[in-house]
């Protein structure tokens, strides 16, 4: 199989997590600034390896396979990583909404494959931008310190709220898009 530049993109995603990771808990002044922004490198190639593989016809059935799970791999290990750092109920209530709903989802994903319907629950407007409060959210908590003065921690969570918020509420417009194939097969 010969890696295009969309793939590429998808495999570096992957490549940077334990870059992060490494990086959100060693002892230097700036590291989680450091993974912060490798965070963001990491989440525009989400949307950028997506738009080159169409625009370029450059899509694939591994590619297809690996951008999700690269995605959730990405956002599960940065959420349970500032759940580490702060442990507190609501926040590990938060961590599992979006963690569930994307395990949820995934499988509802592959067994509507595995049927033949997966465009029932093809990404929807909701999740792009459950996806864009989640991504930005996850940003302002790594990078931690106050930019300006404005407190970017705070902001962040703030946004995790109504990245939450809208987990939920793309789970259940996949899951009614799903319901009828579900009804069908209980």
């Amino acid at each position: 199989m010969r890696i295009n530049l969309p793939t590429a993109l998808t495999l570096g995603r992957v490549a940077v997590i334990p870059v992060v990771l490494i990086l959100f808990y060693i002892d230097w002044q700036h590291a989680r600034q450091a993974a912060a922004l490798l965070f963001i490198a990491a989440a525009i190639t989400d949307w950028f390896d997506g738009w080159l593989a169409r625009r370029w016809n450059q899509t694939s059935n591994f590619g297809a396979f690996l951008d999700p799970v690269a995605d959730k791999l990405l956002v599960a290990v940065a959420l349970v990583m500032l759940l580490r750092d702060d442990p507190r109920s609501v926040m590990g209530v938060l961590v599992a909404i979006i963690i569930g709903r994307e395990i949820t989802i995934s499988a509802l994903r592959e067994w509507l494959a595995e049927l033949g319907q997966r465009k029932r629950v093809a990404v929807s407007m909701v999740g792009k931008v459950k996806t864009a409060f989640q991504m930005i959210a996850i940003s302002l908590m790594l990078w931690e310190l106050p930019i300006s003065g404005i407190p970017v921690y705070k902001v962040g969570y703030g946004l995790l709220f109504a990245a939450a918020a809208l987990t939920l509420w793309s789970m259940v417009v996949y899951l009614r898009a799903a319901w009828p194939v579900m009804r069908e097969e209980f």
